[in-house]
Parts: C-alpha cells; sequence; structure tokens
C-alpha cells in the first residue's frame, strides 16, 4: 500500500480556487523560523515552555479551566474516552456522519461505536440517541460537523438522565459557539484538531482537550505522557501523545490571527449563501443567530447523485476546487463491515453524502472567487 497524499498534494496545486490554502497562510514563515530557532538554541523539543504558553492562550480565548495538548485530533478523542474508563466492549453512540479518525478513535480503545442518524444540519439527531442506549453505552460523542455546535442542550439531557459521559469532538469547531458558549465546553471534555487543513493549525499534526473538571486534567496530563510525574516515577502506563514545542510555536503564531481567520470565513460563508440562495435545486442550511458558525467547510446539497457528479465535474473543469465531505458514510465503510450496518439504516446521512458539494471558503477566498464559483454554479443550472 502507498502513500497516497503527495500525488494529492500536486492534484491540488492545479486548481485556480483551492482549498488547500496552506502556501497563503504561512508566507510568513520567515519569522516563524526565527521562533524556532529559539526553540532549537534551548533544546525544549518535548513539552517545552512553548507548549505550556499554548495551552495558556488557549485557556484564555475559549474559557474552560483547564487545557490539554496532545499530539493529534485523534488522540484527543481517543484519549478522551480512555480518561473516563471507556473500555473494551462498552458502547459509544456517535455519528455515522464524520471523518474517520472520530470511530478510529472509539475502536482503538476497544469500545463499539453506535451509530445515529443526523439532522438536515448533518449533526447528531438527539430525538434517536434515546433508543440506542444500552447497559453497555457509556458515553455520547456528538460531532459539531463543520463547525456548527449540536443540540447540546438535549444531548446533555439525555446524558444525565442515563448517568453517560459527553465527549464533544470539536476537531471542526474552534471558536464556534451556541448562545455565546463556546464549543468544547459543553460536555465533559472537548476535543480539538491542529492538522494543516483546520482553521487553526500547525505545521504537522496536533490536538489539545478542553475540561472543567480537575480530575479529568490531572488524569489527561499523565496519560498524554506515559503516565510520569516525573523523568523517574511512573504513576500509570500511558501514551506518547504530546504536542511538540515546534507546532505548538507554529500555533502560537496564528493563535493571533484567528479571530480574523474565524471572522473571514464567516464572510465569505454568508456571502455564497446570499448568491445561491434563489436556485431552487439547492439547499442550503438554516442559519440561527444563536449559532456562531466558524465554517471548517461550506457545504450545500443537490438533488441527487447524478447530478451532485455532473455539477462536481463542471466546477472542477472550470478550477474550482470543489469536493465532497464525504461520499461514503461511516456505517458503509469496508471497516465497520463487522457491525452489521446497512445501506438504508440511516436515511438522512446517506441522502446528505449523496448529494453534499463543499466549497472552498477559507480566508484567502476574494470576492472575485466568491462571485466566480456562484456564477459557474449559475449557469451550470441554467444550462440543466
Amino acid at each position: 500500500m502507498k502513500n497516497f497524499l503527495p500525488k494529492q498534494y500536486l492534484k491540488d496545486k492545479n486548481f485556480k480556487i483551492r482549498h488547500n490554502y496552506l502556501s497563503e497562510q504561512f508566507k510568513d514563515y520567515d519569522v516563524i523560523f526565527k521562533k524556532i530557532k529559539k526553540v532549537i538554541k534551548f533544546n525544549d523539543f518535548t513539552l517545552g515552555k512553548n507548549v505550556d504558553l499554548f495551552e495558556r492562550e488557549i485557556k484564555k480565548l475559549m474559557k474552560p479551566k483547564y487545557v490539554i495538548s496532545v499530539g493529534s485530533g485523534t488522540d484527543a478523542i481517543m484519549l478522551s474516552l480512555k480518561c473516563l474508563g471507556i473500555k473494551e466492549g462498552d458502547e459509544v453512540i456517535t455519528t455515522p456522519y464524520t471523518f474517520y479518525a472520530t470511530i478510529g478513535a472509539i475502536v482503538t480503545i476497544g469500545a463499539k461505536p453506535v451509530f445515529v442518524d443526523v439532522n438536515e444540519d448533518y449533526n447528531i439527531d438527539p430525538d434517536k440517541i434515546k433508543k440506542k442506549i444500552t447497559k453497555k453505552t457509556k458515553a455520547i460523542l456528538p460531532v459539531h460537523w463543520s463547525g456548527r455546535i449540536c443540540d447540546m442542550k438535549e444531548i446533555n439531557k439525555i446524558a444525565k438522565k442515563y448517568k453517560i459521559k459527553v465527549v464533544e469532538d470539536a476537531c471542526h469547531a474552534i471558536l464556534a459557539s451556541s448562545k455565546g458558549k463556546i464549543a468544547g465546553n459543553f460536555g465533559d471534555l472537548g476535543c480539538f484538531s491542529l492538522h494543516p487543513l483546520k482553521n487553526l493549525n500547525v505545521w504537522g499534526d496536533g490536538g489539545f482537550i478542553l475540561t472543567n473538571k480537575k480530575k479529568y486534567y490531572e488524569k489527561l496530563m499523565l496519560l498524554r505522557n506515559h503516565g510520569l510525574i516525573s523523568r523517574n516515577v511512573n504513576k500509570i502506563f500511558g501514551y506518547n501523545s504530546r504536542l511538540d514545542t515546534i507546532q505548538a510555536t507554529v500555533a502560537l503564531h496564528l493563535l493571533k490571527k484567528i479571530k480574523n481567520i474565524t471572522n473571514r470565513r464567516i464572510k465569505n460563508s454568508l456571502l455564497i449563501d446570499k448568491s445561491l440562495k434563489d436556485i431552487q435545486q439547492i439547499t442550503i442550511k438554516k442559519r440561527f443567530n444563536h449559532l456562531k458558525e466558524v465554517f471548517h467547510l461550506y457545504e450545500f446539497r443537490v438533488r441527487n447523485k447524478n447530478e451532485r457528479k455532473s455539477l462536481l465535474n463542471y466546477l472542477l473543469k472550470n478550477g474550482i476546487d470543489a469536493k465532497i465531505h464525504y461520499p461514503i458514510p461511516m456505517h458503509l465503510q469496508p471497516a465497520s463491515k463487522k457491525y452489521g450496518y446497512s445501506r438504508g439504516d440511516f436515511p438522512v446521512c446517506e441522502s446528505i453524502t449523496n448529494t453534499t458539494i463543499s466549497l472552498p471558503v477559507h480566508e484567502f477566498i476574494t470576492k472575485s472567487q466568491i462571485s466566480f464559483m456562484t456564477k459557474k454554479i449559475k449557469e451550470f443550472f441554467n444550462a440543466n
């Protein structure tokens, strides 16, 4: 099996309007290199002072009591579940409309993912959660898809009633909020990714966890660093999941820009909304004043799979890096075969995966590029 990513990176460069914006975002890399030279000078590559500083800055920005940086968003979810004592044979309720890492984290600790269908907003449907709760259910893992917070009020009600934990997959949702409360602060633990294509990103992998409970903070601090309480004393056997100091340095550099990044993504997305709202063949998510969506992705839906294929090809031919996130839901992936799910089990999720398209919406997209994208979409439907 070969590494498929280098070819994907080369392919992405061919588009006039790209999802990948890293060249623009890190064009000031010389400034970052100067900061990294200080890390090299002091040799604090592993859990160095910039890691502590990053955690303090996230705490100021996102208002939890505790922040724990880790090696990736996947590790953030896996370690959170581990921290809660979830183990082999336990069940975790989650959505089939997510990235592979959500499910991979559950499976890695030996638990079973139990899927629940989504609403038309792409997020897990709280009304369907109760039916899936069993004696083996230990947690609910909602995913704030594309930067829109799930109905956490209802999810927390269910969790409280059945005495189960809530872990937020907020990897798409840094600075998203509901009624002013920031993502990652609703459940027992909130998990974030610093992957290069996330709204806050680094030069590799990284992640962090929010919690308001001291006992979880203390356990996660052990789990991320082999269970060490000092160089020579091992309290528990843990993992190697540390945010390295170089990545923390990059994250701190971008953290100064995150509010602007967020505002630009919101502005761009609402401009696309306005341009596409009168196209009858398209369905756009309803927007709500109490929800601050941060648009890790901008998605809309067409009428059927064939129409989606035709429109996608038309956009690609016109130099627009339109994508599908993602064409195969988690319950229909080959890796999920052993869980016994079938096509038709989650109709809303399956309908979305068959009809959704994503457009580039990052902070470097210009008004003229938005105009070009929406013009091409209108041209397609006028001709069809």
